[in-house]
């Protein structure tokens, strides 16, 4: 390597070095959210330090063709100690501001979604359910009022005709009718019960 390239190649490498600072300054800041499981917290130790081998070998290799020297090393080294030093604290403030205002963007977007989009489509398919059972409602109301001027002259006839017949038929159909009458109290009381209990 000429003396042009040595000193490019420390120069470079302080500054690999200050970088690395930052990057593993911003990398622990956000480890808290994977601390917890130590499967991924291991995976992004790994996943960190492999790919910032690979940056800071791929800058190096851009400089002097991947020459690896004790001195360049050093550098690097150094370079970290200065962003320990010097830019350590004013970066973790810089680190903290850009962090809350990334969240108050999301949480402003969040809120302009939620009051924009979310809002009315809960709005629309509330009103919607409301039709719909008032449609529904209407329509019950219409067929039980169909029915009733339906039967009203097949009740009439019938309560003719039960009036024509002798007393035993009659008391026989009153107990038929009871019976079913009963019948139908069993099956509503079983029906109510059974749709309580899956509640």
């Amino acid at each position: 390597m000429t003396l042009d390239t040595q000193f490019m190649t420390m120069f470079v490498m302080v500054l690999s070095g200050f970088y690395l600072g930052i990057a593993l300054e911003t990398f622990y800041r956000f480890k808290s959210f994977w601390k917890k499981n130590v499967f991924l917290s291991y995976f992004m130790e790994v996943l960190f330090w492999t790919s910032q081998t690979v940056i800071l070998f791929y800058v190096l290799f851009r400089v002097n063709g991947g020459e690896l020297r004790f001195y360049i090393i050093a550098a690097c080294l150094l370079g970290f100690a200065i962003y320990q030093v010097v830019a350590a604290k004013l970066y973790k403030k810089l680190l903290e501001y850009i962090i809350r205002v990334i969240a108050a963007i999301y949480h402003f977007f969040e809120r302009l979604i939620q009051l924009l989009l979310i809002n009315p489509i809960k709005w629309i398919i509330s009103m919607l359910i409301a039709l719909v059972l008032w449609l529904i409602h209407l329509i019950g109301i219409i067929l039980l009022f169909s029915l009733k001027v339906v039967f009203f002259p097949i009740r009439g006839l019938l309560k003719m005709i039960y009036s024509l017949l002798p007393k035993k038929i009659q008391s026989f159909l009153l107990n038929i009718a009871g019976f079913c009458s009963t019948m139908k109290n069993i099956t509503t009381k079983w029906i109510h019960f059974i749709w309580s209990k899956r509640r």
